[in-house]
């Protein structure tokens, strides 16, 4: 048996140029792990200049000599021929990242905030069409260019999601038709998937509708396979997510009402007030989460009933408030995943896998066994944790939280990104066997959307923190990836998943552009707080955020406007407009805006700078 290549196939390989030979057509490339592959230009490939989404190609096709310079990174989808007993490899397209070797497009300041704007343009052509926005047309399912399917339920997280892309989108361009989706989503959440108990004092949230004609049946428990027949903590937690980024903008107090309810169903009966935590599931009917009909769900624990509070919610309804009691509950989840699930430098499973536990018993001993995950790592979780560890060290600076995530971003690329093409993988085996050089692939070496998202924004506050080249480095290969291969010019917003080679994959519900899995809520995530990370942390440059709340409903007439959970004094307000108009009743360094004499609903545009060199 031949254990050599001897055939002919495609790939992709993400390299610096470090050098070029315009007499031979040879290009030197060099990838993210030091290894050196030698490319040849000669046969003419299409080349082109990394462009956002509703931006027109740019063909760079007649200025190779020029751009092919040390130094430039750029990817190069080649054939590679066996011959002569090596590989020759031949570019059949070029992909630029920038126009000079030290520029990358995603860098510019208003990338992100453009790409946003596009994905916003799509959700909202695709559930509403041009006409009123009318929730009752709202489906969960979307196919590839927006098109919906015949599946007429409607899931509470994605409507939820949806929600959060459309008012992130309006605080980055202050455009009110997205405020309009937002709102209108918030309230149809709120009038047909809200549960009210009185005699609990708290507030659910049904699964979905299954719209027929005019009439819905309500979807009261999971219809989705891993939570059958069960409630789970992380739809819950993803109810919240759209109408709390809605009430940052808003400040409607019934927003906030629903939520302080709804985190008194957490707090009665999803924590484990022994053994400390969040269970995953309670069943629908006692709401205990150690009954039998859980089944394989009884009395566990996951990363998203203790680690999706912070991003989908919590870290958000702490910044519109400066309540106490919300860092509190996001301290305590924190303490908790360090102490959980990263393993101790001196136990015996930090030696045998460098990804984080991600399921539990009810004592918090290991459970390998759940499932589809048994003993596998979700990348995107260990990132996810590394990104929300270094925002809650900036709002309660612990040398545990920096440690942790500048540790997980040091691991992570060697085991879970692709160094020769880029990006992220999906789900590997947490140990390797003996004999294995990698953490095997537990399906698949596709690499999803959302993963790429959590990547690109570990990397970028881990360097906006640290100052830690190696972060930037990692932060703008992710980018790159995510940019080039993940963007659909073509029919709008982004791929699900793409191959290995960054080819979009576009099989059974991976096709789709709604879905359980997918709505709005990532892509809108990653270009909300890639610009913020870019442009106010990292490179020093000013943005504008919009606001549109009624000061009756806020507390003291104070609208708080930080972007994000971001260190102390790194961010000032520099000007203030209500309703166009200069308004100086602001505390720049507090990140505050005094609204009390204004009466009635007023759009308000913050322009933020950063408040020191951070160079």
């Amino acid at each position: 048996m031949s254990d050599t290549v001897n055939f002919t196939f495609s790939d992709t390989i993400a390299g610096y140029v470090t050098a070029y030979d315009g007499d031979t057509g040879l290009v030197r490339l060099t990838t993210a792990d030091g290894r050196e592959f030698e490319v040849s230009v000669a046969a003419e490939p299409t080349a082109e200049l990394l462009h956002n989404l509703d931006e027109p190609y740019a063909d760079a096709g007649g200025h190779l000599d020029a751009m092919l310079e040390p130094g430039r990174f750029l990817f190069a989808y080649a054939v590679f021929y066996p011959e002569a007993g090596t590989t020759r490899i031949e570019a059949k397209r070029l992909i630029f990242v920038g126009r000079r070797p030290d520029a990358y497009r995603f860098e510019e300041t208003d990338w992100w905030i453009g790409q946003l704007e596009s994905i916003a343009g799509f959700y909202r052509r695709a559930q509403f069409g041009d006409g009123p926005v009318d929730y009752a047309k709202y489906r969960t399912q979307l196919r590839l260019g927006g098109d919906k399917t015949a599946s007429h339920i409607q899931e509470t997280d994605t409507i939820s999601r949806l929600v959060y892309g459309m008012a992130s989108a309006f605080m980055l361009t202050g455009n009110d038709e997205y405020l309009e989706v937002a709102e209108r989503g918030t309230e149809y959440l709120r009038e047909h998937l809200r549960v009210v108990d009185p005699e609990e004092d708290v507030v659910y949230w049904y699964h979905g509708l299954s719209v027929d004609g005019d009439t819905e049946k309500k979807l009261f428990t999971s219809e989705f396979s891993d939570d059958y027949d069960a409630i789970p903590m992380y739809e819950q937690i993803y109810a919240l997510a759209g109408p709390i980024q809605t009430y940052r903008v808003t400040g409607d107090p019934r927003i906030k009402s629903d939520a302080d309810a709804t985190l008194r169903l957490f707090e009665k009966f999803f924590l484990d007030p022994e053994h400390g935590g969040y269970y995953s599931h309670i069943d629908p009917i006692l709401f205990r989460a150690d009954h039998d009909s859980l089944g394989p769900n009884k009395a566990r624990k996951n990363w998203n009933s203790v680690g999706d509070h912070a991003p989908a919610y919590l870290i958000n309804l702490y910044l519109a408030t400066g309540d106490a009691k919300y860092a509190e509950m996001l301290e305590y989840t924190f303490d908790t995943i360090v102490e959980h699930f990263v393993p101790g430098k001196h136990s015996p499973d930090h030696k045998n896998s460098p990804f984080v536990q991600e399921r539990f018993h009810r004592d918090w001993s290991h459970d390998t066994t759940h499932g589809w995950q048994q003993d596998r790592a979700v990348v995107g979780h260990n990132l996810k944790i590394a990104w929300n560890l270094m925002r809650m060290h900036s709002l309660r600076p612990k040398a545990e939280y920096l440690e942790t995530a500048a540790s997980i971003g040091e691991l992570m690329p060697e085991v879970g990104s692709d160094r020769q093409r880029g990006g992220w993988y999906d789900v590997v085996e947490r140990v390797r066997r003996d004999g294995e050089e990698s953490h095997r692939f537990s399906w698949h070496d596709r690499k999803a959307w959302w993963q790429q998202e959590q990547a690109i924004l570990a990397y970028l506050i881990l360097h906006g923190l640290t100052g830690r080249e190696e972060f930037l480095r990692d932060a703008r290969h992710a980018e790159a990836f995510y940019n080039a291969f993940f963007l659909d010019h073509d029919e709008g917003a982004v791929y699900f998943n793409v191959l290995a080679s960054g080819m979009p994959y576009l099989l059974g519900t991976e096709r789709l552009k709604g879905s359980h899995s997918m709505s709005m809520y990532h892509s809108a995530e990653l270009c909300y707080l890639a610009a913020v990370y870019n442009n106010l942390l990292i490179n020093g440059r000013p943005m504008d955020f919009w606001f549109k709340p009624d000061p009756a409903g806020l507390q003291d007439g104070l609208l708080r406007v930080s972007p994000d959970l971001l260190p102390a004094g790194a961010v000032r307000i520099a000007a203030v407009e209500v309703d166009g108009v200069p308004h100086p009743d602001f505390h720049a360094e507090g990140l505050t805006v005094r609204l009390g004499q204004h009466q009635g609903r007023v759009k308000v545009r913050v322009r933020l700078e950063p408040a020191r060199d951070r160079s």
